[in-house]
């Protein structure tokens, strides 16, 4: 009695339905052609959360959540309730999106664009399921952005190398980031080097051969002498394999960079990252 109900509640839609959209009507379930954007973003949710381990990692998870926030914030905003059909979404829904990003959100455009290609997937999904007729990303383009990349020059890097500091954390800190600025270490990278990631390579040399955790892939980086010399100098490793470098936050760790940079009179806003560049720009081009 039931799924009759259900049946002659899809034929008063006068709209296209199979099988499985009896069913789902019977179970209360909302049918392919009114499934909501949220609702459908939560079920993407609970799928792509078992690959965490497998095939991503939670922070990449998370990413795709905090875009759900935005979402739901813009449907308020914007159309004044909590949900929008799936089937709706349009050319200009992804422009309202990206000007209430912008506007409301104080978003950079850097971040606006990684918030799109990521909303692009679960809604390219949607699409290959056939709950939506047409790609609503179709006639859309990126704002281009123009990075200005940050790196010490060969002055400012021989400067940050003889400076001597009275404190030994900034001392500290000053080693480690000249330390990535002749090994391209990534912030979690030199956090986690250990004895093990040291390595005799073919030349005779030593080599850090590692498993880099954004891409999961192995880096093999040659130490310089210069980076050598600091390892020698600041490693704390013992034959258990412990951490090589005494353990500091990102946030702590830029902090004290400002003050270095202050100290030495670099007028620049250095980052962890910036050893990173200065590697791949000054060190090695």
């Amino acid at each position: 009695s039931k799924l009759n109900q259900a049946f002659l509640m899809l034929q008063i839609q006068e709209a296209e339905f199979n099988v499985e959209d009896i069913y789902n009507q019977y179970k209360g379930k909302p049918i392919s052609q009114n499934l909501g954007l949220v609702f459908y973003y939560n079920e993407y949710l609970e799928k792509y959360k078992k690959l965490i381990g497998i095939e991503i990692k939670q922070i990449t998870w998370n990413k795709f959540n905090y875009i759900l926030s935005d979402l739901k914030d813009f449907l308020k905003w914007k159309f004044k309730k909590n949900e929008i059909l799936l089937k709706d979404l349009d050319y200009s829904f992804i422009i309202e999106l990206e000007y209430y990003l912008k506007t409301e959100k104080s978003q950079k455009q850097v971040t606006i664009n990684k918030v799109l290609q990521r909303f692009k997937k679960v809604v390219r999904t949607a699409v290959v399921n056939k709950l939506i007729d047409s790609f609503p990303f179709t006639e859309h383009k990126s704002k281009k952005v123009v990075t200005i990349v940050v790196y010490l020059t060969t002055e400012e890097l021989a400067k940050l190398e003889n400076f001597k500091f009275s404190q030994d954390r900034l001392a500290l800190v000053r080693d480690l980031f000249i330390f990535c600025c002749y090994t391209g270490l990534a912030f979690n990278e030199m956090s986690r080097l250990e004895s093990k990631h040291i390595v005799d390579g073919f030349d005779g040399n030593k080599w850090i051969k590692m498993i880099r955790e954004k891409t999961n892939k192995e880096i093999s980086v040659p130490m310089l002498p210069k980076a050598i010399e600091i390892f020698d100098l600041k490693a704390v490793y013992t034959s258990r394999g412990l951490l090589c470098f005494p353990k500091i936050s990102n946030q702590k760790f830029n902090s004290y960079l400002k003050e270095i940079s202050e100290i030495i009179g670099i007028e620049k806003n250095l980052t962890h990252h910036t050893a990173r560049k200065t590697f791949a720009t000054t060190v090695l081009l």
